[in-house]
């Protein structure tokens, strides 16, 4: 155990990977069991009373989905700030011990039926969950500047393991026909159990990373929001800001609501839902791992970006003309693929598109633009599926993404790839020494699946 430990001190990574990847599995768990608490009155999981009409679980449901991301985007910097002063370990530990409150709340709220307490756990696993800018400097502490891009593929690979997973076991742990005493509150006590586990590595494995701490910090409560103003004050990025906030807007509209679309078109129950987006993540997962690598030799960012927008919104428009489960297996690679390496690629343009002096605040904007992204489209999505139809939100989703490329392919003039100074220089934002650490390290190599659910 003594040598373990010692090799764990010398190398944390394993540790990080470990932690992301429970995490991932944690959140995945969710996503086929909230269509049926509060938008299936069909369900034993259905928790909203007899007097209460379907729609409002529509809208209810597209509140509780989008205050995490939003928690999120508002504690991600905070964080990070805390830990240049408390120190990585102790601030990890205390937001994976968030997280783990988060989900015993959640469980025990299903089984006394109590939505309040449904939101309040959101809101805690939401604002302790924005743990990926301290795990993103433990490993900058760690690792020297020649293998920080593979390094930080890390962060992107154990996330995408635990999407692809998190969904399949959330739907089997909640079917009472794989075993009788499982129920909707099953999958959230197993994510407890691993939250809990995340907060032992980190107390008894994880070895502190960071070697000198900022005595006297000033937290900046409104950072996340200055850093959405500054992204449109970026002359030369803001294009591109805003096709990533369109794209991942559109995508968040489809997995809010898609959910209830195959409850509701092929009466899906849990289980088939957690089958479903796990087939989803497989193939973003090839997609990054294979498929981004090989046609980077033959094209250039913008080339495959400007096809895969507009082959996203095409693919979520098919999904609408579905009238048989299996046509979903057919569709859902064109879908995944398209989403996969637009996702990739549009990362990789933002960050050639900054002066390397500046790519750890170009590329914290570019996160905060995205998580704003992943947290208004669920609220919008409650009310377009309660005004109109559950389909709306994924008609929805398919403009959003095809106005997303009528931006990319209209309004971006794309300058050469920043090497030096070729580019006006970006004035900073306010920013913590977390920040300050992440300035100058490159872009990941686009060889590891991204996460793909908010």
């Amino acid at each position: 155990m003594k040598q373990f430990r010692e090799k764990i001190k010398n190398n944390p990574l394993p540790v990080i990977f470990v932690t992301l990847f429970l995490n991932a599995i944690g959140f995945g768990i969710l996503i086929p069991i909230i269509p049926l608490v509060l938008a299936d009155p069909r369900s034993s999981f259905y928790l909203l009373p007899p007097d209460m009409n379907v729609s409002d679980g529509y809208v209810i449901m597209g509140f509780l989905t989008g205050v995490y991301p939003l928690a999120m985007f508002l504690a991600t910097p905070i964080l990070g700030e805390l830990s240049d002063k408390y120190g990585r370990k102790k601030i990890l530990a205390i937001s994976l011990f968030g997280t783990f409150l988060s989900y015993v709340l959640f469980g025990f709220a299903l089984i006394i039926k109590n939505l309040p307490l449904l939101f309040i756990s959101r809101i805690i696993d939401g604002i302790t969950g924005g743990n990926i800018s301290v795990a993103q400097a433990a490993i900058a502490d760690v690792t020297k500047p020649e293998h920080r891009a593979k390094n930080f593929g890390l962060i992107g690979a154990s996330f995408g393991l635990g999407f692809v997973l998190g969904p399949y076991i959330g739907g089997k742990l909640s079917d009472p026909s794989v075993l009788p005493f499982f129920d909707a509150a099953t999958p959230f006590w197993f994510a407890a159990i691993l939250a809990g586990l995340d907060v032992l590595f980190i107390l008894f494995i994880f070895h502190e990373t960071l070697q000198s701490r900022v005595e006297h910090i000033t937290l900046h409560w409104g950072k996340a929001i200055k850093n959405v103003i500054k992204a449109y004050s970026l002359k030369d990025l803001r294009v591109l800001f805003l096709t990533n906030f369109l794209f991942f807007g559109g995508f968040t509209f489809f997995t809010t609501f898609f959910s209830v679309f195959l409850i509701r078109r092929f009466g899906f129950a849990q289980g088939n839902i957690g089958d479903f987006f796990s087939y989803v993540g497989l193939w973003v997962a090839f997609t990054q791992a294979v498929l981004t690598r090989r046609l980077a030799k033959k094209f250039r960012e913008q080339q495959i970006v400007r096809v895969t927008l507009f082959g996203s919104a095409f693919a979520l428009l098919l999904f609408l003309f579905t009238n048989a489960w299996w046509q979903l297996l057919i569709i859902t690679p064109i879908f995944a693929m398209c989403n996969g390496l637009t996702m990739a690629n549009l990362t990789s343009l933002v960050s050639r598109s900054a002066e390397p002096k500046v790519q750890g605040e170009v590329l914290g904007i570019n996160a905060s633009i995205q998580a704003l992204a992943q947290g208004i489209p669920p609220i919008l999505s409650g009310y377009i599926a309660a005004s109109i139809a559950v389909e709306a939100p994924v008609l929805v989703s398919s403009i959003t993404v095809a106005a997303a490329g009528l931006v990319f392919l209209f309004l971006l003039k794309l300058r050469q790839p920043v090497q030096g100074a070729t580019a006006p220089a970006v004035q900073p934002i306010e920013q913590s020494s977390t920040q300050n650490t992440l300035e100058n390290i490159p872009q990941p190599e686009l060889d590891g699946p991204k996460p793909i659910f908010p």
